[in-house]
């Protein structure tokens, strides 16, 4: 079977190694809701809206504890608040694992995305050298091709062969176009 589970659509996390074989849809459905729940309390557990809720609650439980009628107490000073010890060992004791598979499902979500990465590398190297490579190609062909210095090298040299041409003609006068020998038309007898 494959890294990644055929019937999940979610495909930016990896399946555990232990839930490979024999885990069905609803299992794969229900872990991943489960992990999804325990990723939102955890993030939830690191925001400062929690921390002043926790620190409120802790508040209030010490002031009602210590300055409300003694009838009332449900937790008593005297045994050092020992039932809001209790709630917040209790919290803490399940903030730690919900932290660590919080922990554990990003790490297993960037080594996807590590990979992905990987291969997106890759790519662009594979691209990046070969547009490289076509670069000196098209450079290469390019240097064989005239540029505008040599044509106009080459047309100031047939312009003066050309103005050569011209002097000479005119000087012999019989070779400039349109000029006439001397002594005047000639008529050929028929």
């Amino acid at each position: 079977m494959s890294r990644f589970s055929r019937n999940n659509d979610n495909f930016d996390s990896p399946v555990r190694a232990g839930r490979r074989r024999g885990s069905t849809q609803r299992n794969v459905s229900g872990n991943e809701s489960f992990g999804r729940w325990t990723e939102g309390i955890a993030r939830a557990m690191g925001t400062p809206w929690f921390l002043v809720g926790l620190t409120l609650f802790c508040l209030a439980w010490l002031t009602w504890n210590t300055f409300s009628p003694e009838q009332v107490r449900f937790d008593s000073a005297a045994l050092g608040f020992t039932a809001l010890t209790l709630i917040l060992s209790l919290q803490a004791s399940y903030a730690a694992p919900m932290i660590l598979l919080a922990q554990n499902r990003q790490d297993d979500r960037d080594r996807v995305q590590m990979e992905q990465d990987r291969q997106r590398a890759e790519r662009t190297l594979a691209d990046t050298e070969y547009l490289a490579r076509e670069v000196v190609a098209l450079r290469l062909a390019i240097q064989d091709l005239a540029d505008k210095d040599f044509l106009r090298a080459e047309l100031r040299t047939i312009l003066r062969e050309l103005e050569a041409d011209e002097s000479q003609g005119s000087a012999n006068g019989a070779d400039a176009p349109g000029s006439l020998p001397a002594g005047g038309p000639v008529h050929h007898a028929r």
